[in-house]
C-alpha cells in the first residue's frame, strides 16, 4: 500500500473519529445544560475526561506489549460506536453522562496508539511535520464536527443526531482496519496473563522505574499540560451553552464560530510542525499554554461586546486558541517522540491523554461550579490564571529535546 493511500486512512481515521466525538460532546451540553445547569454540563465532561485519563495508558501499554496496535485501534473503536446507540433511548441527565463516560473509555484507544504509528512515517527528522499533518486532520473533524452540530441541532432531535455520530465512529473504525503499522514489534507472543503484568507495571512503575519520565524535564511537561488544560477544557465544556445563552448567538451560529477554533488548527498544524522541527519543541509548548491563558480571558468578554460585533469577537477569541492549542500540542507531541524509548512510544503519548483527561476532570467541574455560583464571564477570567501558571511552570523546567543535525537528542542540561 502506497505512503499516500496510508495517510489517508490516518486522514480518514482521525476525522471521523474526532469528529464524531465533538459533534456528541457539543449536541450533548447542549441538552444537558438545558435541562440542568452549568455545573451538571461540567459533570458531563467530567465524566468524558476521567475515562481519557484511566484508560488512554491502558490501551497504549496493552499496544505496546503485544505488538496489536491495528487491533487495539479496531476493537476499541468498535465498542465506543456501540456505547452511542443507547444515547437514543433517552436524554436523562444521568443517562447521558453514563454513556459519554463509557463512550471515553474506548475512545481513549485510538490517540495514543495512532499516534505512536505516525511518529515514525516522517523518521527523526520529519516527526514533527508528521504529527501535524495528523493533526491537522484531527482538527478538520472538530471544525467539521461542530458546523454540523450547530446545524443538526436546528432540525433534527437529539436522539436522530447520535445515530449520525454512530455512523461517523463505525467509519473510523473501519480506516483503521487498512493502515499499516511501521513500529517495532516485540519478540514472540505474550500470554493474557504477561500482558496484564506488564501493563500494572507501567502504569505503577517502581521508583527506580521512572527515568524515563526524568528526560528532559518529561514529567513537567505533563504537569504543565494538565493545569493548562484544567483551564481550557473547563472553558470549552461550557463554551456551546455559553455562547447561545449568553452571548446570544443562534445555534448555528455557535457551531460556525466553534469551528473557527479548529479550521485554525488545520493548517496551524502542519505549518508548526515545520517550526517544531526548525525552532524546536519548548517554544511551542510555552507560546501555546500563554496564548490559551489569552483566549480564556478573552472570550469572557464577549458578552460585554456591542451585539453586531459579538460574533466577529468571539470568532476572534477562537482563532487565538487554535493557534495556541496547535503550537502546544505539535510541540509536546513531538516532546514526547523525542525523548520516548522506543518500545514505550504508545504508553508516553497515552500519558499525554492522562494528563489532559486529569485536566478534563477538574476543570469542568471547578469552572462550572463558579459559573452557577458567580456566572460564565467571572469563571472563564479566573480559569485563565491556571493556563498562565502552566507556560511559567514549563518555561522554568522542560529543556529542549529536538534532534540535533546528527540525529542524537538534545541532552538535559545542554
Amino acid at each position: 500500500m502506497t505512503r499516500r493511500t496510508q495517510w489517508g486512512l490516518v486522514s480518514l481515521a482521525a476525522l471521523t473519529r474526532f469528529g464524531s466525538g465533538i459533534l456528541m460532546g457539543t449536541v450533548l451540553a447542549i441538552v444537558v445544560e438545558r435541562t440542568g445547569s452549568a455545573l451538571a454540563a461540567g459533570v458531563l465532561a467530567t465524566g468524558y475526561f476521567a475515562g481519557l485519563m484511566l484508560f488512554s495508558p491502558v490501551w497504549g501499554a496493552i499496544a505496546d506489549v503485544t505488538g496489536r496496535r491495528r487491533a487495539v485501534m479496531v476493537g476499541t473503536g468498535a465498542l465506543a460506536t456501540l456505547s452511542i446507540l443507547p444515547l437514543t433511548l433517552s436524554d436523562a441527565i444521568g443517562w447521558s453522562i453514563l454513556w459519554r463516560a463509557v463512550y471515553s473509555v474506548f475512545a481513549a484507544g485510538f490517540a495514543p496508539v495512532v499516534l505512536a504509528i505516525v511518529s515514525h512515517y516522517g523518521g527523526a527528522s520529519g516527526t514533527g511535520r508528521s504529527i501535524g499533518f495528523y493533526n491537522g486532520a484531527r482538527s478538520g473533524g472538530f471544525a467539521g464536527g461542530n458546523l454540523v452540530a450547530g446545524v443538526l441541532l436546528g432540525l433534527y432531535l437529539p436522539g436522530d443526531i447520535y445515530l449520525v455520530v454512530g455512523a461517523l465512529s463505525l467509519v473510523s473504525t473501519l480506516a483503521a482496519l487498512g493502515i499499516e503499522d511501521p513500529t517495532p514489534s516485540p519478540d514472540g507472543d505474550a500470554t493474557l496473563r504477561e500482558v496484564a503484568s506488564e501493563v500494572r507495571h507501567r502504569l505503577l512503575p517502581s521508583v527506580g522505574d521512572r527515568d524515563h519520565l526524568r528526560t528532559n524535564g518529561l514529567a513537567f511537561l505533563y504537569l504543565g499540560l494538565a493545569v493548562r488544560n484544567a483551564c481550557i477544557l473547563g472553558v470549552m465544556a461550557l463554551i456551546a451553552p455559553f455562547l447561545v445563552g449568553t452571548v446570544g448567538l443562534t445555534e448555528a451560529t455557535m457551531g460556525a464560530v466553534l469551528a473557527a477554533n479548529h479550521g485554525t488548527q488545520v493548517p496551524a498544524m502542519v505549518a508548526l510542525g515545520v517550526v517544531a522541527d526548525r525552532v524546536g519543541r519548548k517554544p511551542l509548548v510555552v507560546a501555546g499554554m500563554a496564548g490559551s491563558g489569552l483566549f480564556a480571558l478573552v472570550v469572557s468578554l464577549a458578552p460585554a461586546v456591542a451585539p453586531d460585533s459579538r460574533v466577529l469577537f468571539a470568532a476572534g477569541a477562537m482563532v487565538v486558541l487554535g493557534v495556541a492549542f496547535s503550537a502546544m500540542t505539535t510541540g509536546a507531541l513531538a516532546f514526547i517522540s523525542d525523548v520516548a524509548p522506543p518500545n514505550r512510544e504508545s504508553e508516553l503519548m497515552g500519558l499525554r491523554s492522562t494528563a489532559k483527561g486529569l485536566g478534563g476532570v477538574v476543570g469542568p467541574v471547578l469552572v462550572g461550579g463558579v459559573a452557577t455560583l458567580a456566572g460564565y464571564r467571572t469563571a472563564f477570567a479566573l480559569a485563565s490564571v491556571l493556563a498562565f501558571a502552566a507556560a511559567a511552570l514549563v518555561w522554568v523546567a522542560l529543556t529542549e529535546s529536538r534532534p540535533t543535525g546528527s540525529g542524537e537528542v538534545v541532552p538535559a542540561g545542554d
